[in-house]
């Protein structure tokens, strides 16, 4: 499977994660982001950023997760109906935080806040699994001009979650005899 990060150029070569807090993990806890799709890591980007800046310096870089490498994932059934708001991070980030400190995989799939029927992956670099993940090349990667950031303003606090989320583990295909 192959999964992509739209990076600065500077971050784009090598996988390694910040340690900043986002959507799936508390500050410190560290996880490399990706998404199904170039599309999505395009729209990940644009919603998450204040000022995209001047897109030469941006890269998008793939990533190659083995087929049969064990992960898990987050279904929407499991999730909260309002998970999405960003005033639930506490609740998804502790999902994820729990995943990266159970050592269970290196990949975790989970849905995207933007589409929900598409999906990102968390790439957890600390799992003995990380090493069989590869940095498989990197693309200039351009912003369309026409692209808008629209702001909301400032969200309010969290609120409480109602319901606690799990982690499936999705087992690799069996190989044919």
């Amino acid at each position: 499977m192959e999964a992509y990060r739209i990076t600065l150029e500077k971050y784009a070569k090598s996988l390694v994660a910040s340690g900043i807090p986002a959507r799936w993990n508390s500050r410190d806890i560290n996880v490399i982001y990706a998404a199904g799709s170039r599309a999505l890591a395009c729209l990940e980007n644009v919603v998450h950023r204040n000022s995209l800046g001047s897109s030469h310096y941006f890269k998008t870089v793939r990533i190659l997760v083995p087929d049969n490498l064990v992960m898990e994932e987050i279904l929407l059934s499991d999730l909260d109906t309002d998970w999405m708001d960003y005033r639930h991070y506490p609740y998804t980030q502790g999902i994820g935080d729990a995943w990266v400190v159970a050592q269970s995989s290196a990949v975790l799939r989970v849905p995207s806040a933007i589409i929900p029927a598409e999906y990102n992956y968390l790439i957890n670099p600390l799992h003995r699994d990380f090493r069989k993940i590869k940095h498989n090349g990197v693309e200039p990667f351009y912003f369309d001009k026409r692209i808008k950031s629209i702001s909301t303003g400032n969200p309010a606090s969290p609120g409480e979650a109602k319901n606690t989320g799990s982690v499936r583990t999705k087992k690799p295909p069996a190989k044919e005899a």
